[in-house]
């Protein structure tokens, strides 16, 4: 089984739209995978939402056995912890949840596997005013 963590901005699971921020996000909607088929689905509200230290929500997600974490904006340091704890970052990613999960499933959307330092850079691609050396 897969388990597949997306940033999100509503409660509505599969329907739900992807989160720019992932740390800031008011939910996060975990989905499990087997044998390529949607088994089961959950959504979290993020219990650091209003305010985290660096690599907390990573720890949180973590914790709740995702592999991968789906989100259109992620610094450099929360992807260097995610990284540490085995869980791929998905980044600049938008939409509707349940039409991601194909793309994923299929390997058409890359992973993370070293920070990308341009999300510090480039307002808009990475989330939040594209700034994001306080979050992690």
């Amino acid at each position: 089984m897969i388990r597949i963590a997306f940033a999100s901005d509503t409660q509505d699971g599969l329907d739900g739209i992807i989160a720019q921020h992932f740390g800031r996000c008011p939910f996060y909607t975990f989905v499990d995978i087997e044998d390529g088929e949607i088994k089961d689905w959950l959504v979290v509200p993020n219990p650091a939402a209003e305010e985290h230290s660096p690599g907390q929500i990573p720890k949180f997600i973590a914790e709740q056995g995702a592999h991968i974490i789906v989100a259109g904006g992620m610094g450099p340091r929360a992807q260097e912890w995610f990284l540490e704890l085995g869980v791929k970052p998905f980044v600049r990613v938008s939409g509707r949840i349940k039409d991601v999960i194909p793309l994923i499933l299929k390997g058409e959307l890359e992973s993370i596997t070293t920070p990308d330092r341009e999300c510090d850079k480039k307002e808009g691609n990475c989330g939040e005013n594209g700034s994001h050396s306080h979050h992690g």
